[in-house]
């Protein structure tokens, strides 16, 4: 279906997106090898077949603008510290999650201006579910592919509150998550960037991640959530940002749907950081 907003260049992002999703489900319904990089996470096929997809298709699109992907090699910050945009991509965000077969897994593109992700896309190949926003346009929802248009929204903090927990990297945040919600908040644990997605069309309240992340593992999907209502913040309350220095880690965040909220005196009283 024709979507309800008029950017072309989101719509030809979300088509790509779709393009190495359709790469990504080649691998995923046969059998297929897992390597280990050399921080130990799983690397596939699958990764690899998306990552091409995703290069090619964005040098059509803009050949000057640079690119900067999870299966790519790294450029150096002397020459990163000069650039307004580039784009950040996971081309398989959730890799096992994709090899656990739990259908988890995403497809993450976004576009970086000044600090800032101003567009993003995050597919879920399985399902189709694909998440578009844009500064301007608002964060949209289309449930499977070739499906309706739907503009999402957060909501305000819900008693309990539902708190969107990774699905492989949980570790001890229980007695941070009580002392920042108090008692009684419901886990809901699930892959990749999806966390936030869940966030921002009102299905959960917090994502609080204690523990390493790369950029490209959250700049789209911070899009979708600011573009619907909420924000992520690290944890002295300042908006997440990109391209900061040499290193491509995010410091400890919190991802939330109720921005409306004073986080930054909740994460103090909270002991966080």
């Amino acid at each position: 279906m024709s979507a309800p907003f008029q950017d072309s260049l989101l719509l030809d992002i979300a088509m790509l997106a779709h393009r190495a999703g359709e790469a990504i489900l080649e691998v995923y319904r046969q059998d297929f090898d897992v390597e280990l990089k050399d921080d130990r996470s799983p690397l596939t096929a699958a990764d690899l077949a998306a990552q091409k997809v995703i290069a090619e298709g964005l040098a059509l699109l803009d050949p000057v603008l640079p690119l900067v992907s999870e299966e790519a090699s790294q450029v150096s910050w002397e020459q990163r510290r000069a650039w307004a945009r580039h784009w950040l991509v996971d081309p398989l965000d959730g890799t096992r999650e994709f090899v656990k077969r739990n259908g988890e897994f995403t497809v993450n593109i976004a576009l970086i201006d000044r600090h800032e992700p101003v567009l993003g896309v995050v597919l879920a190949p399985v399902t189709g579910d694909l998440y578009a926003a844009a500064r301007g346009i608002g964060a949209w929802w289309q449930a499977g592919d070739g499906g309706d248009w739907e503009r999402i929204g957060t909501r305000a903090l819900a008693r309990p509150a539902v708190v969107a927990g990774s699905r492989s990297h949980g570790g001890s945040q229980e007695e941070a998550l009580h002392r920042l919600l108090g008692e009684g908040f419901v886990l809901q644990p699930l892959g990749s960037s999806l966390k936030f997605c869940l966030l921002a069309r009102g299905g959960a309240d917090v994502y609080l991640r204690l523990g390493p992340t790369s950029e490209w593992d959250t700049a789209a999907a911070q899009c979708v959530l600011e573009e619907a209502g909420g924000a992520v913040l690290d944890l002295h309350g300042k908006p997440l940002r990109y391209d900061r220095g040499e290193s491509l880690l995010n410091p400890e965040f919190i991802a939330v749907g109720d921005a409306g909220l004073d986080w930054v005196a909740r994460l103090h009283d909270a002991g966080l950081p």
